[in-house]
């Protein structure tokens, strides 16, 4: 039977074109190598997968011939079930190279598409699956916009649309689309800052934040502040820059459009840790006997818990490191935690009684 399309796409043997067109969507950005950069050869090969498959069930005929011989009798030559269709996409989105010709006739083997044109060109013939203007994936956002910034996968609100960087696809538009014909550009979101302690972005929490927007009233068209609850769900690990959207929640404007609200997250500095990465950074003072003769120090993690630092076998330098594994901060993406990493500072007395000195000279001669 070869590849499972099916299965590829994440699809049922009895998916309509719709379903196949929004299951190629999302496995479409989900295996960009754009979006993959850490993981490029897998990305790339799932990529090419993806784009495979939707070429074969998106057509009539490509599907039927599959679903009979399976991928060995599409690319080998099995004969095609009957005359006629139109190559390539439903709709009239065009073909690719490699199919079987309309019209009846010779057949040809099916080879696939590069993954790259099936891309460019679903979202061309969809109109960036959402009608906006300017070359975005969808939602209208134009070009170059870029939604989120370290947590691209974590969209509250639905998703407004746009892969990270803002991809253009041929000019945003088919050939010979008018811009007449497109939509308003989207108005540009309205900017929050979203305070946010460290102890809660090592946690994860629920944030619920009342918004006042301008909408217009209907019967007078006079401009009215109406008050709503948003709730973000922070992951444990988001960091500093984090943007999180909310499509149409902001204010509407005099020409009918509306204004995204989207929420910057902005850490609260902490009077123990700092934040470096998945890092955690602390400093544990000593004085000169502990540096000396050993210590036993308890420090409270972010969580709560009581976590021992105990050294009796070495003379801590001033400014030395230590590293606790595993008790860092946690990746928002994979969970795994960073490290700890501690400082040692070392307290020096001030002064020494003449006692003090002798037994000092007496302990080193």
């Amino acid at each position: 039977m070869g590849k499972d399309y099916y299965a590829i796409l994440g699809v049922s043997k009895d998916a309509d074109d719709d379903a196949i067109k929004k299951a190629y969507r999302k496995q479409a950005l989900k295996w960009h190598p754009d979006r993959n950069k850490d993981k490029a050869e897998e990305a790339k090969k799932k990529f090419q997968e993806v784009g495979e498959a939707f070429e074969v069930l998106s057509d009539k005929n490509k599907r039927t011939i599959y679903d009979q011989y399976g991928e060995e009798g599409l690319k080998g030559g099995a004969p095609p079930p009957g005359a006629g269709g139109a190559g390539g996409f439903p709709g009239g989105a065009g073909g690719f190279s490699g199919g079987f010709p309309g019209g009846g006739g010779g057949f040809q083997p099916f080879h696939p598409s590069d993954a790259d044109d099936i891309f460019k060109h679903f979202f061309a013939s969809m109109g960036g699956m959402g009608g906006g203007g300017g070359g975005g994936m969808g939602g209208g956002i134009p070009r170059g916009t870029r939604m989120y910034t370290d947590d691209d996968d974590d969209m509250m609100g639905g998703g407004a649309g746009g892969m990270p960087g803002g991809f253009g696809f041929g000019g945003g538009m088919p050939r010979g689309t008018r811009r007449a014909q497109q939509q308003p550009q989207k108005p540009p979101a309205i900017k929050r800052p979203l305070p946010i302690s460290l102890e809660d972005l090592y946690k994860g929490t629920t944030k619920r934040l009342k918004v006042t927007r301008k909408i217009r009233d209907g019967a007078t068209g006079r401009t009215v502040n109406t008050d709503k609850i948003l709730t973000i769900d922070v992951k444990p690990g988001w960091k500093a820059g984090t943007k999180i959207r909310f499509p149409g929640e902001g204010d509407e404007l005099e020409n009918g459009q509306t204004q995204d609200i989207e929420f910057i997250v902005e850490e609260k500095p902490h009077p123990t840790f700092k934040r470096e990465g998945d890092n955690l950074r602390t400093t544990v003072t000593l004085s000169l006997v502990e540096a000396l003769t050993g210590f036993s120090k308890t420090i409270t993690t972010l969580d709560g818990r009581k976590l021992g630092v105990n050294n009796s076998n070495t003379v801590v330098q001033p400014g030395q490191e230590s590293t606790v594994s595993n008790e860092g901060m946690p990746n928002s993406k994979t969970g795994r935690k960073g490290n700890l990493i501690i400082r040692y500072d070392v307290k020096f007395p001030t002064s020494l009684t003449s006692s003090q000195k002798e037994a000092i000279k007496n302990a080193f001669n």
